[in-house]
């Protein structure tokens, strides 16, 4: 059997996957909740335990379906034209017509298009997670927003100082989404492959989703550390009020204060939350992908 890349039209990436992003981080918020105080330099309990588990949602809600819609539509073009520049192996001997060289085509594109998916995932971020561990007096949308832009020296330096404290933490979670896309995409479209070969024919819709979840799980595992560093620094301060001025400043202060066992802080939660996503998130992509196609105008 032979499987050839999969070719999918911006504009059917696009509203797939943000359906797809809407429809996971909606369903599973609670748990996403629960990972962000356990992740809190206050500790679980004093960032709200488990209580008010949907705060935030609503920036949640905002931000989801932009960034998933970008991240799909950015990963799909990039996937179709670089395979295209990369071509087919022609020492491959696996029969999936592109071997080794389809891994790398899979890693690039997933990394780009984390990348470019952080420009609307990290202000979402931000107002959510000050929002989850009511880290102001105010829990509304609007008022924390008003708080974090009126915030003062938490920037990126990737970007104007008019957001406020808006883009905190975008170098970090940019060394966490490349990562974690270049995982869990490369293992995810590779699985796909095997899997078809294997009972020769393309997986089904719930086997996609199940190699997405498997994917999904791995990739955070690995990582958690990184992640714990973004809330830390999208958080702006440790339990006694003290801003974090860098990256590096969370991790040192972390290892020096609470121990290296605290880079892995939410672990569990992160892993399942992201697992059971991974398989709703690319069951939903598949199945909307599948339903858009011919409601305007393409083949499937």
């Amino acid at each position: 059997m032979t499987i050839n890349e999969r070719k999918t039209p911006t504009p059917v990436s696009l509203i797939a996957g943000g359906i797809a992003g809407l429809t996971v981080d909606i369903t599973l918020y609670p748990i996403d909740t629960i990972k962000t105080r356990l992740q809190s330099p206050k500790g679980f309990f004093p960032s709200g335990g488990f209580r008010g588990i949907y705060n935030g949602v609503a920036a949640a809600a905002l931000g989801s379906a932009p960034g998933a819609a970008l991240f799909f539509g950015v990963y799909e073009r990039l996937k179709a034209d670089l395979s295209l520049v990369v071509g087919k192996d022609d020492n491959d001997s696996t029969g999936d017509g592109g071997g080794s060289r389809r891994v790398i085509v899979h890693m690039a594109a997933a990394s780009i298009a984390g990348g470019s998916a952080c420009l609307v995932r990290v202000p979402t971020e931000v107002v959510k997670q000050n929002m989850q561990i009511a880290q102001h007096s105010s829990s509304s949308l609007l008022s924390t927003l008003r708080i974090i832009l009126a915030q003062k020296g938490g920037n990126s330096l990737f970007v104007p100082s008019i957001f406020g404290g808006l883009y905190r933490g975008y170098g970090v979670t940019l060394m966490r989404e490349v990562p974690f896309s270049l995982i869990q995409f490369s293992i995810y479209e590779r699985m796909k492959v095997e899997w078809s070969l294997y009972q020769n024919v393309e997986v089904s819709l719930t086997q996609a989703a199940a190699c997405g979840s498997f994917s999904s799980a791995i990739a955070a595992a690995f990582t958690t550390p990184l992640d714990v560093i973004k809330t830390r620094l999208m958080i702006g301060r440790d339990k006694d009020g003290v801003f974090y001025k860098s990256a590096v400043d969370v991790a040192g202060r972390i290892l020096r204060e609470e121990g290296w066992r605290r880079l892995l802080s939410g672990i569990e939660p992160r892993v399942m939350w992201i697992s059971l996503g991974g398989f709703i998130y690319f069951g939903a992509y598949e199945k909307f992908r599948a339903i858009t196609m011919p409601l305007m105008g393409y083949e499937c």
